[in-house]
């Protein structure tokens, strides 16, 4: 019997461990999966714009192959037919890669990165390739090449970036997990603007390969120092199922960890009671919307008050090290092959000013010794707590088309304070997340970051499933599916 519109909505709202469970027990067919998903794609890409280049046709290919091996008394992967979409930085071999740029708008990778392989081996089926901001360089998610990405919660917003595409593709059901990257924020921030789960592991979880592309491929992948793979989902459990399958070392990353020393989904159990747990709001110098103030400071006032931890105001107490991040970025930049690429082919504007910026070496060793100033003063706080929390954005989201927000609780500020509160974990390698805080009066999503201690990923993913359990978020959807009959 065909499926039906509302069985298909049933089948976007479930989550990849259930999913994973009903498939391998025959309950529901991945091709069944497959057709609702590609469905509800069809249906909001009009809308959201999430996707630059679907993928059904590999999608269904996937799918039958699943099936077939279910069939034959095979066992399947641990995520058994559970739809995926992939960023558009993130290479997939045989299926378009343009990083959001003219340069590579026809680029087929002809190898996967690690990812793509680990998840694909682990039975995932791949959806797409989510949309993007040019070479990822902006929290936002708009570039020359497609139509800029939409938040399911209010379409003339933004949904953040630079993984825009995967989590308004979540958000909206579309798959219930996408595979972002984080060079400063880029999973964290779309995350919290779309209501979901976003989780950047340490550096080194997820392997890259090749962490720094060669000179064939200039703007592709390339800040290998501060970039981390991660998941975006609408449950903790849902990225602990994808941590499990990706993360591991490889040799071809050579900051690539070994294996945790935990079990991924096991580590979600067990409470956080007793834990010190810090709280800045603002690092001390952050403008912060007040609403944003408000929700986030709610949020917080859960881990104390229902889940036993104690809580303290603290800030870190170093200056506002932006401009120390920018040097970083271009210093990660292979700067000769984009200034080439940017004489061929039309750039953002944005990325064009950075580019033509006169970059001299001392701005390079100013930012480094920035960044260590960064880790040596998070370490000292981090030593005397289990547990950092802030605001994951500074605001809530705003208009499509700007880079960032122009004034912040009536103070004008750089478009870039968008991600003031999460590159300093790039500099410093840590584990972060971000769980919706609440929404605000105008029913857009706020989130809250939290911060764990130098390769304490477990500690971040416990106390997010702690997080959830007392303020559950799962059955909050976009109000764009309701009028839409999804």
């Amino acid at each position: 019997m065909p499926t039906t519109t509302a069985d298909q909505n049933e089948i976007c709202q479930i989550d990849a461990v259930t999913l994973a469970e009903q498939i391998r027990s025959k309950r529901i067919s991945p091709i069944e999966v497959t057709e609702a998903v590609l469905a509800r794609m069809e249906h909001l890409q009009p809308y959201i714009h999430a996707f630059c280049t679907p993928a059904p046709e590999r999608a269904r290919a996937d799918a039958k192959r699943i099936e077939a091996d279910i069939m034959a008394g095979r066992t399947p992967g641990p995520l058994a037919g559970v739809p995926v979409s992939f960023k558009d930085l993130i290479l997939t071999k045989g299926v378009r890669t343009t990083s959001g740029s003219l340069a590579y708008k026809d680029f087929v990778p002809e190898e996967d990165d690690i990812v793509v392989e680990r998840l694909c081996a682990g039975s995932a089926v791949m959806i797409g390739k989510t949309n993007a901001p040019e070479f990822g360089y902006s929290a936002v998610g708009h570039n020359p090449v497609f139509e800029t990405t939409r938040n399911p919660w209010n379409t003339a917003l933004t949904s953040g970036g630079s993984s825009a595409g995967a989590a308004a593709a979540v958000a909206s059901g579309v798959g219930p997990i996408a595979a972002g990257s984080d060079g400063g924020g880029s999973i964290r921030i779309p995350a919290s603007f779309c209501g979901l789960y976003g989780f950047k592991p340490s550096m080194g979880r997820i392997p890259l390969y090749p962490s720094c592309r060669d000179e064939r491929y200039p703007g592709v992948s390339g800040w290998e120092s501060i970039e981390h793979i991660g998941p975006i989902t609408r449950s903790v459990a849902d990225a602990a199922l994808m941590m499990s399958v990706a993360s591991g070392p490889d040799m071809r990353d050579r900051h690539s960890l070994p294996a945790a020393d935990f079990n991924w989904l096991e580590c979600l159990k067990g409470d956080v009671r007793g834990k010190r747990v810090a709280y800045s709001a603002d690092w001390g110098y952050v403008p912060v919307d007040p609403e944003v103030r408000r929700i986030a400071g709610k949020a917080v006032q859960v881990f104390e008050r229902d889940l036993g931890c104690i809580v303290e105001e603290a800030n870190p107490g170093w200056d506002d090290p932006l401009t120390a991040f920018y040097g970083i970025m271009f210093a990660e930049t292979d700067l000769k092959g984009m200034r080439e690429l940017m004489r061929k082919y039309p750039m953002s504007g944005h990325l064009v000013d950075a580019l033509t910026t006169p970059w001299t070496a001392e701005d390079f060793t100013n930012a480094n010794m920035m960044r260590k100033s960064v880790a040596r003063k998070m370490a000292q706080l981090m030593s005397r707590y289990d547990l950092l929390l802030t605001p994951t954005a500074p605001v809530p989201p705003f208009a499509i088309h700007m880079q960032g927000p122009e004034k912040i609780d009536g103070r004008y500020v750089r478009s870039a304070q968008l991600i003031a509160f999460t590159f300093p974990l790039n500099f410093t390698g840590q584990p972060a997340a971000t769980v919706p805080a609440g929404w605000t009066d105008d029913g857009l999503p706020v989130g809250l970051q939290i911060i764990g201690r130098h390769l304490e990923d477990w500690m971040v993913l416990r106390a997010s499933a702690n997080y959830e359990a007392a303020a559950p978020w799962r059955d909050k959807w976009p109000p764009l599916l309701t009028k839409l009959g999804l």
